[in-house]
This record gives C-alpha cells, structure tokens and sequence, in this order.
C-alpha cells in the first residue's frame, strides 16, 4: 500500500525533550483563550510495522528553529484511510491528538485530546498541509 503523502504533524516523541525559544507564546490548558501553534512538521523517519500500519517521527520548526518534536501511529482502515493518533513535546509539555487521514488529500484535520504540563487536559484542533513529501504546515489550537 503506497503512501501518497507524508504525515507530519504535532511535536513529539515521549523520550525526547523539547527545545522552545523562551519568546514562544503557550497559554496553560487551563486559560480561557484558545493559544494557536503554527509549525513546519519535517519527518525524520518512518517505519511500516505491518501491511496497515506505520509509524512516523520528526521535528517541528518554526522560522527555521527547532521547537520541538512528534511521533505518529496510523492503522488503514481501508486502502486510502487510516486513523492516526500521536504526540508533540514542546518546552512546557506534551500535546496528544488523533486525526483521520486520506492518501487522496494533502490536507489534514483532527483533535488535541490532552497532553502533559501545559497542556494537561488540553482540548483543541490540529490541521495540517502538504509543503513536500516531507513536510507540512501544520496547526494547532489550544483551549
């Protein structure tokens, strides 16, 4: 099964550290305002552990710098969706989400379903764009 695009998307993978610019602006999980986090996701690597499933690891940087990184698990559920879930540390903590995926689009939607420090019980949206092969825009609005 030929994967058309790349997934890229949040920050993290849970034995790796973050690394934020101290001028990055990240609102607790529990502030009333929505705080929104825009990226670039570059995959670094990817693994097929099975005929419908892989996993996937990168960086997110935003205007050249390195803010974080992510790891990503889809599973097909037929031959062009799958669901996908995975994590991205930044510097004060861990965001989680979940989001379909089409191989027939370069666009991508999902969920924030909680994460660590904070972004403890975080809620929000995470959407991204095909750049590359590569690399996405990618999104991400905390409430």
């Amino acid at each position: 099964m030929k994967i058309r695009r790349t997934l890229l998307i949040g920050t993290v993978a849970a034995a790796t550290l973050g690394l934020v610019p101290a001028g990055l602006a990240v609102a607790s999980a529990h502030s009333r305002s929505a705080t929104t986090i825009k990226f670039v996701a570059t995959q670094t690597g990817q693994h097929r552990s099975s005929k419908t499933t892989f996993e996937e690891v990168g960086t997110a940087t935003k205007n050249g710098k390195l803010i974080g990184y992510y790891t990503l698990s889809c599973q097909f559920t037929s031959a062009t969706v799958a669901k996908c879930g995975g994590a991205g540390s930044l510097s004060r903590g861990m965001i989680y989400f979940k989001f379909p995926l089409s191989t027939k689009s370069n666009t991508f939607s999902g969920t924030v379903t909680g994460g660590t420090g904070a972004y403890s019980g975080a809620k929000g949206t995470i959407t991204g764009k095909a750049i590359s092969k590569k690399k996405e825009a990618v999104t991400i609005v905390v409430t």
